[in-house]
């Protein structure tokens, strides 16, 4: 079977580290879906705008690796030192490397092609291989059990940023970084309040720390990428 890119994903995170471990966790973060050539027409789109949210189907293109043969994995939920089965996780590293990720519907222009959305995991420049309508009567299923995830609450971090990011970025931007930086996107298996780590949002390099669950950014630069 062949899988065409039916779009390209524009976001403010170009690299895995900072990525959303999961959509919706990161509700403010801003994204562009873009239409490719063959699909850049408003007919495409057409009757999409009477939906608030959609499912996207990609590609995990930045894994360096061939598509894992593994068959278990170290969910982040469970401190990266326990493992599980790679079908009862959602982890990245799977015997076919695509995503399934549903993400809020912010606007459309169907002209352009664009669908402009929130909350999802996805970096800059994945490729999209299927846009679907979330429906509400088939999609949703409250009150299931989760696995592991009941049984490990995920407490997010107080955060503090230095007045230089005001500068460089919009309240909305802001927002969708503090939301990513709650979610702490250190490997679990880590936790050495000394260490300084990085990731890029919206081509700046935002370096933080770490301690007594309070993330501290401790300076912000333009990224040289």
């Amino acid at each position: 079977m062949e899988l065409k890119t039916v779009a390209i994903f524009r976001a403010p995170l170009p690299e895995k580290f900072g990525i959303p471990r999961q959509s919706g966790l990161a509700g403010s973060l801003r994204g562009t879906v873009v239409l490719e050539p063959p699909y850049r027409s408003a007919d495409a789109l057409r009757g999409l705008d009477g939906f608030d949210w959609i499912w996207l189907l990609w590609g995990f293109h930045l894994n360096k690796e061939e598509a894992s043969e593994g068959l278990t994995v170290r969910p982040p939920r469970l401190g990266g030192n326990e493992r599980v089965g790679v079908f009862a996780s959602r982890s990245p590293y799977r015997p076919n490397p695509l995503g399934l990720s549903s993400v809020r519907i912010e606007s459309i222009d169907a002209e352009k092609g664009e669908i402009h959305v929130l909350g999802a995991d996805l970096a800059d420049g994945t490729p999209i291989y299927d846009i679907k309508p979330y429906v509400e009567f088939a999609d949703s299923h409250p009150k299931v059990r989760s696995g592991f995830v009941d049984d490990h609450e995920w407490k997010p971090l107080e955060v503090v940023l230095p007045r230089a990011v005001f500068r460089e970025l919009s309240p909305e931007s802001v927002d969708g970084l503090l939301e990513i930086l709650a979610q702490d996107p250190r490997p679990q298996y880590q936790d050495d309040p000394a260490r300084v780590y990085g990731l890029i949002y919206e081509g700046l390099d935002v370096r933080f720390q770490v301690k007594d669950g309070v993330l501290t950014v401790v300076e912000v630069n333009k990224s040289s990428n």
